[in-house]
């Protein structure tokens, strides 16, 4: 029933800037915590960031500084603002939303940071 519809993913070179966008289809419960994870070949899937619903942020260490979570409540949907992109960064990014006590993922947006 719950869909998250995930953008904004590309190619960029080092230095550069992308923003994800993901939204997430409506549903009995409110949208508890949204956020991103990504995964790479030979890398362990990690916690990009999350955030609650009232707006507190989380993010893990290596992208502190770099990247910025945010939602948009009313349109059910989670952003991720990554700036200064390392080609460490590169990475399948998941959205996942906590909607009706369950976890819901994205189908991913690939991300790659290349000169």
């Amino acid at each position: 029933q719950v869909q998250l519809v995930e953008s904004g993913g590309g190619l960029v070179q080092p230095g550069g800037s992308l923003r994800l966008s993901c939204a997430a289809s409506a549903s009995f419960f409110s949208i508890n915590g949204m956020g991103w994870y990504r995964a790479d070949a030979g890398k362990q899937r990690e916690l990009v960031a999350g955030i609650s619903s009232d707006g507190n942020p989380m993010y893990v260490e290596s992208v502190k500084g770099r990247f910025t979570i945010s939602r948009d409540n009313a349109k059910n949907t989670v952003y991720l603002q990554m700036n200064s992109l390392k080609p460490e960064d590169t990475a399948l990014y998941y959205c996942y939303a906590i909607i009706r006590a369950e976890r819901h993922w994205g189908q991913g947006t690939q991300v790659t940071v290349s000169s």
